[in-house]
């Protein structure tokens, strides 16, 4: 089978040819995509189906890419492999889209052989993918494996590689300064409740860092408000879409929270990031900001679960007392200038 960089060659020239992109899943996956997106926009005309959420981000992250909506059905948390309960109308609608566009390249940077097959479904020429449990079956390329501890950025830099388009290390990428003088942000969501470390946990971090003479400002999701609230956190924000999200961020110095969405854009904003990780990995899913660190939570052998949780609650959380997460804080504050 010849190279996509071979074949490329045999391609008559076109002033951009497009470029069809997946990233099915939450916004930290769309943040980690980020540097990818910008890039391949520079090259080629690029589309992007992701959930509904991208609409969001793209004006501010990537606005010459063009952003289709829809909503895998194996990203559902339950229920996911229902059939009769699929999209099929909506699906076989894109696929007639796709096949009019006549996409010169497609590619998921995910090794996941259902993007695989929604890329063969979708009638994509030159499909790119790292194959995974027989799905090189759908590609027409087979990207190179990369090892399992591999950060999810880094797909999408070997990803890139046969378009020609290199992108830097973590280490190297150009991301806004941070600022001085601003609140340290604590936002206590996240997507899923296994990922959220106790309440009371955040509330004794927040007195530390005030007692430290830090500004502090809280977000949490909507189900967290009331708690907060009766915590005699008058001024608690729930940003309810991206924009309020970002006029947050962009008066914050710091942004400490879990392993989620908020935490993964605060670092594209050039936010310094403190993560507090439980069911995942730091080595996978660490946000892009290289003064970004973090504290995993405590061993278990089902770690990293994809949160479904075994047990009542996540050990992984519910056993990290504040105690042992306040120095790597006050260390976090030190390196970022904010003490």
């Amino acid at each position: 089978m010849l190279s996509l960089s071979s074949r490329k060659k045999n391609v008559p020239f076109v002033e951009k040819q497009k470029l069809l992109v997946l990233e099915l899943w939450g916004v930290g996956d769309l943040a980690i995509a980020t540097p990818f997106l910008r890039a391949s926009a520079e090259r080629f005309e690029v589309t992007l189906l992701a959930k509904p959420h991208a609409l969001e981000l793209q004006p501010r992250f990537w606005p010459e890419v063009r952003v289709i909506p829809f909503v895998a059905p194996w990203t559902a948390f339950r229920g996911k492999y229902h059939l009769w309960n699929w999209p099929w109308v909506e699906m076989f609608r894109l696929r007639q889209q796709f096949r009019q566009e006549n996409f010169n390249f497609s590619l998921s940077a995910r090794p996941d052989p259902r993007d695989h097959w929604l890329l063969k479904f979708l009638g994509a020429q030159n499909r790119l993918g790292f194959p995974h449990l027989g799905s090189g079956i759908f590609l027409t390329d087979s990207l190179p494996d990369l090892d399992s501890k591999t950060h999810r950025y880094e797909f999408w830099r070997e990803a890139g590689k046969p378009l020609d388009i290199e992108l830097p290390t973590r280490d190297q990428l150009k991301l806004p300064a941070s600022r001085a003088n601003k609140p340290v942000l604590i936002h206590s969501g996240a997507g899923q409740s296994v990922r959220v470390w106790p309440l009371e946990n955040y509330r004794k971090l927040a007195g530390h860092l005030r007692e430290n003479r830090h500004q502090v400002r809280i977000a949490c999701d909507s189900n967290q408000r009331d708690w907060w609230l009766q915590a005699g956190e008058s001024q608690v924000a729930t940003p309810k879409t991206m924009t309020e999200l970002f006029a947050l961020l962009d008066d914050a110095g710091a942004f400490i929270g879990n392993d989620s969405g908020p935490g993964h854009i605060a670092a594209l904003c050039g936010v310094p990031t403190f993560t507090i990780f439980g069911p995942q990995l730091p080595e996978l899913f660490l946000p892009l900001h290289p003064s970004a660190r973090w504290i995993e939570g405590k061993p278990c052998p089902y770690k990293p679960c994809k949160d479904y949780c075994r047990f009542p609650v996540a050990n992984c959380l519910w056993n990290l007392a504040e105690a042992e997460v306040w120095p790597r804080v006050e260390s976090f504050i030190i390196q970022n200038r904010l003490s």
